[in-house]
């Protein structure tokens, strides 16, 4: 087995297609192909199935491609050892979070102490957020709940109830605090399946003997953010993610201990020690105590 075959084989698989791979290694696409064939042939092995210019991976490819991650994540984080200087000095941190708000004291700090760091931050629920780390497109994340899995290092970052939001024109902004029983009768604006914020939400309305039916159901945190400022309905929000917008109120709901959201900072075990990661991971404990 050759080093530059098992490059070919992941290149291959992680960009999607051989012409992709090529560019990516600055190769020419016979000369990826040709490595993979051999690859395949030594082995007497199909690793992608190939019809009409698609490229899919086989069972056998899938098993390897796990390991290859690892392999190729290893080899940059020894990389990042052997260069950590310059790395802290010009490196990129990919970050995905269910939500950037519990980050802004976080990114300035770190941007104070490492400025020639190129900092990218993508935005997806729970679910989304753990893939994106399992399949190593995102190094940091930001997200609803700490997992349980023992594949994590988590840095928790707060820990506050869940709150409904109205415009400050809509009939209920002058509320102290809405009850259960209330959103069965006005229109509710509520995140995608698969939001921790919706689930907790669900669960304890369900709790009070409360069915929720949502009038709207959008994307992102953002989007019902929008909707809501617009007049349309009751959106729902931690208190954390609120944030300062003079077009909205945060009003308490009934029973909020009932509902908290943790929003902790995770990384894969494995990649703790990297040079990026790992001063990230200290900054951000410095700036939540």
């Amino acid at each position: 087995m050759r080093y530059v075959q098992l490059r070919a084989f992941h290149h291959v698989a992680i960009c999607g297609g051989f012409s992709r791979a090529a560019e990516e290694l600055l190769l020419t696409q016979p000369a990826i192909s040709d490595q993979v064939r051999k690859l395949e042939e030594d082995y007497d092995v199909l690793l992608f199935n190939r019809h009409k210019r698609q490229v899919r991976l086989t069972p056998e490819g899938e098993a390897l491609l796990a390991i290859t991650r690892r392999l190729f994540d290893s080899e940059d984080q020894a990389r990042q050892l052997l260069s950590e200087t310059r790395t802290l000095r010009a490196g990129r941190l990919r970050i995905m979070a269910d939500s950037p708000l519990h980050l802004i004291a976080i990114l300035a700090r770190f941007r104070d102490r490492y400025p020639g760091v190129a900092i990218e931050i993508g935005a997806g629920n729970s679910a989304e957020v753990i893939e994106s780390l399992y399949s190593y497109r995102a190094d940091i994340g930001v997200i609803g709940e700490v997992p349980a899995s023992r594949d994590f290092t988590t840095l928790l970052l707060n820990a506050t109830p869940i709150s409904a939001f109205v415009a400050k024109t809509h009939p209920l902004a002058t509320r102290a605090v809405i009850r259960f029983a209330e959103l069965e009768t006005v229109p509710l604006v509520l995140r995608e399946r698969g939001s921790k914020t919706r689930m907790k939400l669900e669960q304890a309305a369900e709790a009070a003997g409360v069915a929720l039916s949502p009038a709207i159901v959008a994307e992102g945190r953002e989007a019902v953010r929008e909707i809501v400022a617009s007049g349309a309905g009751v959106g729902f929000v931690s208190a954390a993610e609120f944030g300062e917008d003079t077009r909205l109120v945060r009003i308490p709901l009934e029973d909020e201990a009932g509902m908290v959201m943790e929003e902790a900072l995770i990384c894969l075990r494995e990649r703790r020690r990297g040079a990026l990661v790992s001063a990230f991971l200290a900054v951000a404990g410095e700036a939540t105590g």
